[in-house]
């Protein structure tokens, strides 16, 4: 199972919100490279990178705390937050991005998705699959729509869809644990999906819960820097 630690980013600062919540806004440190560079520095590969910024503004805005981190780091970013066009989607993977994060558009523009999975590839592309009451939440979680959760999985799966993050955004950065149930039902479900699970992560038990499920990988934000894991407790995950 893939660590993937996650970097929120708002004015080019590291940050975690409150499930989602603009304005419950707590910044950790003003460098986000030096962020990456600590999680590099033990053996971490993976990195899950969020401009919130472009999630509100529906168009990428921190293009170059990615460059940064790409072109100075050996980690595998994964890329999300405004991305909705074909000049974004060049925008990230210009930029280094291994792979793109995409909720809205997949709600919004079924089409535009189909395409770029086509044209670049399902190991490039990261459903972005956020719910609430396992309802999709789109717009950098900003506003909830009446599309059913395993509903939309079903529908891209069958476009060739391989990989899905899935937050639970009732738990995000709340430190109270991760979804167990609704992972169970999706690895049950969809069996040929890679399965991330991401939202909630509150200590090593959680890692140690998706690892038991067998799922693709575990996005990990706020229980790293409230130490409620340690980077040491990690590397046993770590390959």
């Amino acid at each position: 199972m893939r660590i993937i630690p996650a970097i929120d980013i708002i004015d080019g600062k590291c940050v975690r919100l409150t499930k989602g919540d603009y304005d419950q806004k707590k910044i950790y440190n003003e460098n986000p490279l030096e962020v990456a560079k600590m999680f590099e520095g033990v053996g971490i590969r993976y990195l899950h990178l969020v401009d919130l910024d472009g999630s509100k503004a529906k168009e990428i805005r921190n293009a170059k705390v990615l460059d940064d981190i790409a072109s100075k780091t050996s980690l595998k970013i994964d890329f999300g937050g405004g991305i909705r066009s074909d000049q974004d989607i060049n925008i990230a993977f210009n930029a280094g991005a291994r792979q793109v994060n995409l909720g809205s558009v997949a709600l919004e523009n079924k089409q535009l998705y189909e395409q770029w999975l086509k044209k670049f590839g399902s190991e490039k592309i990261i459903l972005s699959a956020d719910s609430t009451n396992r309802k999709i939440a789109i717009n950098g979680w900003q506003e909830e729509s009446e599309v059913d959760l395993f509903e939309l999985i079903t529908e891209y799966e069958s476009l060739g869809n391989k990989y899905i993050v899935c937050t639970d955004i009732s738990k995000d950065g709340m430190l109270e644990g991760i979804a167990v149930d609704l992972y169970k039902d999706l690895m049950k479900t969809f069996p040929g999906q890679k399965i991330i699970a991401s939202g909630g992560v509150k200590d090593i038990s959680d890692v140690e819960a998706a690892a038991a499920l067998k799922m693709d990988g575990i996005i990990i934000g706020k229980a790293i820097y409230e130490d409620r894991i340690t980077l040491k407790q990690l590397e046993k995950y770590v390959d």
